[in-house]
C-alpha cells in the first residue's frame, strides 16, 4: 500500500513538472568549437536524462564483462561444493544404514567433489569399517590425528580398533590421549577409567578418577565408592597384598571412604581378626552393619570373639544387629543364632515377624527363611510333614542374595571390580537374582548359616586367602 501511493505521488510530480517546463520552456544556448546550439531547457533537460541512462547500462555492461570470469568460477566451484554435500550426505546416510559399498562410493565423489578432508577422511574411514577392511580405515583414522579438528574422532576410531583386537594398553594409551586432549568429554575420562580398571592399573585409574572429579564428570559420592572400590582391589590384587601391614593400610581406607561397600568390610574384618585386632574388627563389622548389613559379617564378629558357648554368640549377635534392628538381615541373624543355641521360640518369633513383614508389603519369601523354618519345625516339633512342606516352599521362593549385574543380570558368588560377561565396571550388586541360578564353584550354606558368602575376585585373577590378606571368600 506504501509503495503504491509513493508510486502515485512520484508520477503525479513528474506530471506536474512536466506541466511546468511545457508552460516555461525557457531557452538554452550552447557555443563550442563553431558549433551553436539552441534548445529549450525541457529538451536539454531530456537530453541529459538520455545520456545519463546511457552510460549506466555501458557502466553496467563493462562491471559484466569484467566480472564474468570470476563469476563463472564461483559458480563452478558452488555447483561442485553443492553436489559435493550431497554426496556426503548421501555417505552419511549409507553408514547409518550399513551399505558399506554405497557409502564408500559416496565417499570418493565426496572426496573428488569436496577440498575438505577432515570431512571425506572420516566417512571413508567409516566406509571402510562397514566393508571390513580394518586396516585402510586405521590408515584413514591416522590421516585424521594430523588436523586439530579430527584428532579427537581420529583417537576415538583407532581406540575401537584396539579393543576390538583386545590391544588393552593400546587402547589405555589412546584413551589417555584423548581425556588430555578434552579433559571435560563425557566419553573420554569413563572410557580410560574402564580400561584401566580392567588392566588392573589401579594407580592410574586413581588420577583418573581425580581428574573426572575435578571436571565435574562423577558425582562425589559415586567418586567416594569408586575410590573405595581400587584401595580394596589394590589390597587384594596388588603384589604389595602380601604386606599384612599395606594390605590394612589399603582396606582401612576403602572402609573409611564406603563403610557400606560389603566385600571392603568383611574383608577388612577378616583381614583384622587375623592380625589379632580384634577390638578393631568388631568396630569395623558393627558400623558396616550400621550401614549395610550382609549376613557374611555374622560369621566373621563371632570369630573375631572367639565363642563357643550359644547363648553368648545370641548375645553377641543381639548385639551386632542393635544398630539395625528392623533390617532383614538382622531378623534372619537373629533367628540363625537362635536356632543354633536351640532357642525355638526366639528363631520362631523372629521368622514369623519376618513372614508377616514380607506378606504385608506382597513380597515373596526367600529360600534361607523357608529352609530356617524347616529346620525350626524339624528340631523343635519333630515335624518332619512340616519340615518338607518348606522344603518344597525352599525349592520355588526367591533365590538367595548374590552379587548381581546391574547391567545384564548375570549372578556370581563372589564380587569382581567389573563383570565378567558385559565387562561392566562396578556393576555387580548384593540382592536376590530374578530366578534360580545355579553358582559355579558355590557351596550350599547350612539352613541356619548367615547365608551365601560376600566372596572377593579382583579382575587380574590373585586372591588372598592368608590372615594378612582379603581372603578369596570370607
Amino acid at each position: 500500500m506504501v509503495r503504491a501511493l509513493f508510486f502515485f505521488f512520484l508520477l503525479a510530480a513528474l506530471a506536474v513538472g512536466g506541466v511546468w517546463l511545457a508552460d516555461n520552456p525557457g531557452a538554452v544556448s550552447l557555443s563550442w568549437q563553431g558549433w551553436r546550439v539552441d534548445t529549450s531547457f525541457a529538451v536539454l533537460l531530456l537530453a541529459l536524462a538520455v545520456f545519463a541512462v546511457v552510460v549506466a547500462l555501458g557502466y553496467r555492461v563493462w562491471l559484466f564483462v569484467r566480472r564474468a570470469p570470476g563469476q563463472l568460477g564461483r559458480a563452478y566451484r558452488e555447483n561442485r561444493a553443492r553436489k559435493g554435500y550431497r554426496a556426503l550426505n548421501l555417505g552419511m546416510v549409507a553408514v547409518a544404514a550399513g551399505d558399506g559399498a554405497q557409502a564408500r562410493k559416496q565417499a570418493a565423489r565426496a572426496d573428488s567433489f569436496l577440498d575438505n578432508p577432515p570431512l571425506t577422511v572420516l566417512l571413508k574411514a567409516q566406509a571402510a569399517q562397514l566393508n571390513g577392511d580394518e586396516t585402510a580405515a586405521e590408515g584413514f583414522f591416522r590421516v585424521m590425528l594430523d588436523d586439530p579438528q579430527t584428532e579427537y574422532l581420529g583417537i576415538r576410531g583407532l581406540l575401537n580398533q584396539a579393543v576390538r583386537r583386545n590391544d588393552t594398553q593400546g587402547a589405555i594409551a589412546l584413551a589417555q590421549r584423548a581425556f588430555r586432549l578434552n579433559p571435560k568429554s563425557d566419553w573420554a575420562g569413563p572410557n580410560l577409567f574402564e580400561h584401566q580398571v580392567r588392566a588392573g592399573d589401579w594407580m592410574g585409574a586413581e588420577e583418573t578418577l581425580e581428574g573426572m572429579v575435578r571436571h565435574k564428570l562423577v558425582a562425589s559420592t559415586t567418586a567416594r565408592h569408586r575410590q573405595a572400590v581400587i584401595a580394596f582391589a589394590r589390597a587384594c590384587g596388588s603384589p604389595e597384598s602380601d604386606d599384612c601391614d599395606t594390605t590394612l593400610k589399603y582396606l582401612d581406607r576403602a572402609f573409611s571412604l564406603d563403610p557400606g561397600f560389603a566385600p571392603a568390610a568383611c574383608a577388612y574384618g577378616e583381614a583384622l581378626v587375623g592380625a589379632g585386632r580384634v577390638r578393631k574388627a568388631q568396630n569395623v563389622i558393627e558400623k558396616a552393619w550400621a550401614v549395610f548389613p550382609h549376613p557374611a559379617l555374622v560369621d566373621i564378629y563371632l570369630r573375631a570373639q572367639a565363642l563357643d558357648d550359644p547363648l553368648k554368640k545370641v548375645g553377641a549377635v543381639e548385639k551386632l544387629i542393635g544398630a539395625n534392628p528392623d533390617h532383614p538381615e538382622s531378623r534372619i541373624a537373629s533367628a540363625a543364632i537362635a536356632l543354633e543355641a536351640k532357642l525355638w521360640g526366639e528363631a520362631r518369633q523372629n521368622l514369623e515377624d519376618l513372614i508377616k513383614e514380607k506378606t504385608e508389603v506382597g513380597g515373596g519369601l526367600s529360600a534361607r527363611v523357608c529352609r530356617m523354618m524347616a529346620e525350626l519345625e524339624e528340631h523343635e516339633h519333630g515335624d518332619e510333614a512340616r519340615a518338607r512342606e518348606w522344603l518344597v516352599r525352599a525349592s520355588m521362593a526367591d533365590p538367595d542374595p548374590a552379587w548381581v549385574c546391574d547391567d545384564c543380570g548375570h549372578v556370581r558368588a563372589e564380587w569382581s571390580a567389573h563383570c565378567p560377561k558385559c565387562q561392566g565396571i562396578d556393576t555387580q550388586s548384593w540382592r536376590a537374582p530374578p530366578g534360580v541360578i545355579h553358582l559355579p564353584g558355590a557351596t550350599p550354606a547350612a539352613p541356619h548359616l548367615s547365608g551365601a558368602a560376600v566372596g572377593v575376585k579382583i579382575i587380574d585373577g590373585k586372591n588372598n586367602s592368608s590372615s594378612k590378606g582379603a581372603p578369596a571368600q570370607v
